[in-house]
Parts: structure tokens; sequence; C-alpha cells
């Protein structure tokens, strides 16, 4: 290369550098930059986590509820669990779990274990109104895996389910309504047929420690022990919870179990329809009822001694005193009663009343003492 090219391309090459050194400097020192830097937007919203503890048999309506009701109030999210309806009330009265919304399948659940315990942190109870919002029927639930369909009726269920080749599911009457329910539905078809020995020999020898009746006048008493472990050899399969159930059933390793008709109709199984006398569905069967008793033979509650007596079957929800999102709480429960969680209900099978009644008006937050009447 001569000296004049080498010249022309060293200043070429100096005129570069210069440039680049620019950009470098106007890129990197920002104090010397007048560019407006853009500020980074925040799109997460601060949502409100509202717990909801529910009656398994509200798994499927109160997720479809919990979607709807989210879509309305974006700013909530529903945190929700499923238990038996006795385990939901010892969430908050024993484990002290801070809960914002109770639903039960009892609601007689909510001023035994709840109106009658205080919070330890407040000296307040538990909880002091709830509203009856749904009801139900118990039934027989099986499959066509099970022995005996083509032989198993009204009358003879008791009979079919006593035998040795027939696996029958339990949900655990120490923790779920559908438990002690299902154990009054025995002493029930006893009074309905007359006929005084079915309990007895659907339940003798099934259980380490025996489940008993005791019968005087027309009142039927059943005691369950603190101790409920199932018998090896028998053919009672015990789950903490109805819910539980279902899988056992569509696996083929239970024959039958007592569920409620709603959670029979949302999973799609044969099921047997209970005389209203038996069903516990059934509001003009009342009298009949209430000669049923079962009793809880343990203090595994703290102050309270839990006797269940037969009743037709409703749906209770309320706030806990102690929750810490009460607000929120009282929208999803306006929602609930709303015309369209009404209609969510209804499509997912589970029955709601016409009217709701209510227990403790004076006590209920004021937006739902609106919509409703004592």
């Amino acid at each position: 290369m001569n000296r004049r090219k080498q010249v022309g391309y060293m200043k070429k090459l100096i005129v570069v550098l210069v440039l680049l050194c620019i950009l470098t400097v106007s890129g990197c020192d920002k104090t010397e930059s007048t560019a407006e830097i853009p500020k980074p937007t925040n799109t997460l919203i601060q949502k409100t986590p509202l717990v909801v503890f529910a009656a398994g048999s509200l798994i499927i309506p109160f997720h479809e509820l919990e979607i709807a009701f989210e879509k309305q109030y974006p700013e909530i999210d529903v945190l929700a669990e499923y238990h038996g309806s006795i385990q939901v009330m010892r969430h908050v009265t024993e484990m002290h779990h801070q809960i914002d919304v109770v639903a039960t399948a009892d609601s007689n659940l909510i001023p035994m274990l709840m109106y009658a315990v205080d919070d330890p942190e407040t000296g307040l109870p538990y909880a002091n109104w709830y509203i009856n919002f749904g009801t139900n029927r118990l039934a027989l639930a099986y499959t066509d895996r099970s022995n005996y369909t083509e032989q198993i009726n009204r009358e003879n269920w008791a009979e079919i389910l006593s035998k040795p080749d027939v696996v029958f599911g339990l949900s655990d009457p120490r923790f779920d309504a559908a438990g002690y329910r299902s154990l009054m539905a025995f002493a029930l078809q006893e009074d309905y047929l007359g006929q005084y020995g079915l309990f007895k020999n659907m339940f003798n020898d099934q259980f380490k420690t025996p489940i008993t009746l005791f019968r005087e006048d027309e009142l039927a008493l059943i005691i369950v022990p603190e101790i409920l472990d199932t018998n090896p050899a028998g053919h009672v399969l015990m789950r903490g919870a109805s819910i539980q159930l279902i899988a056992l059933l569509e696996s083929g390793d239970i024959d039958y179990a007592f569920e409620y008709e709603s959670v029979i109709k949302q999973h799609g199984l044969s099921y047997l329809i209970l005389d209203d006398r038996v069903n516990l569905g059934s509001f003009d069967a009342v009298d009949l009822y209430d000669n049923v008793e079962v009793k809880l033979d343990f203090q595994r509650f703290q102050s309270v001694d839990p006797q269940f007596i037969g009743e037709p079957i409703r749906y209770g929800i309320t706030i806990p005193t102690n929750a810490i999102h009460s607000d929120a709480a009282t929208l999803f429960i306006e929602f609930l009663l709303s015309d369209t969680g009404r209609e969510i209900l209804l499509e997912n099978q589970q029955p709601m009343f016409e009217t709701y009644s209510v227990d403790g008006y004076e006590n209920m937050p004021e937006n739902l003492k609106n919509i409703l009447t004592p």
C-alpha cells in the first residue's frame, strides 16, 4: 500500500473509532443522556386470598362457583379445601385455622361445634349465625361391577349389604356427616320394615370395637366408639369422607356405598333410591327421622359432646368470627345465594332451598341481612 493510501485508511479508521466512542459513552453513561428511560409497568394484581373449607359433597358445584366468582371478582383468589363435615369444623375449632367461609353438609354442626366453642384469641364463639342454603337425599350407589344389582331393592338392601361377599364402603361417622347418616339409614330401615335385626346383622364383627344400637321405646340410639378400626376379615371398608368412596366404587374395590344423590349424579353412578322414610331427604318424615340418634362416645372435641339427631338434610354456611377476609367472604356467600350461584349449583345437581332460612340473623353482616329475612 502506498503512503497516500495509508494516510487515507488511517483517517477513516480514526473517524470510525471516534464514532464508536461517542456511541459507547452515550449508551453507557446515563447521567449524560437526556433520553427518557421507560418505567416498567407492574401488571400483577395483589389478590385477596379467600380461604373456603367445605364438605366433600360440594367439590364439583363449588369448583364451578369458584370459577364464576373469580371472573366477577378478579381481585379475589378462592383457596378451597374439602373434607368430611365434622373435619371441616375441627379445622376451625380444634386446629384454630383462620378460615373465611365454612360450608357443611349438616348445618346443625355449626351451632353444635362452633357456637359452643370460644376462640382463645378473642374469647368469642367461632360462629354466631348460619344460613341453610341447600338440601339432599341419601341414596345407595353402585356400579355394574357390584354384586346382586339385579336383586337389590328398597326392601332388601340391608340384607344384601350384610352378605359376606358384598363389600360395603362407609365414610367415617366420627368425621363425616354422610357417615353417621349411613348408620341412621339402617336404623330407619328397621323401623320402616319392622325388622329389628338389620343393623346388627350388618355391623356385627365388622369393627374391633363395635358400633352398637340400643332401642328404648321408639328411640334408636347408635353409639360410635372413640377407636373405630375395621376388622380385616370383615366386609366393611371405611374412609374419612364419603367422597373418597367414589374412586373405590369406580375401581370395583367396593360394591355399595351411601352417597348423597347429587354426588352420585355428578359422577354418573348407578343408585338405588331409598324410601322417603329412610333417605333423610323428606321434610314430611321429620317425626320418623328424629327417632334415631347417633352419639360419638369420646371427647375428640374440647368442650362439646356431639350427638346427631335424625332430621332432613340441610347444608349450612357461615363466616367464622376469626376470619381474616370477612368482606370477601360476604361477597362469596352473596354470590352463592344469587340467581347466578343458584343456577350453577342446580346445574351441578346440588339442590337449593327456594327460600333460605337463617339462624342468628341479628349477627350477620349487613350485606347479607339485606338479601335475607329473619
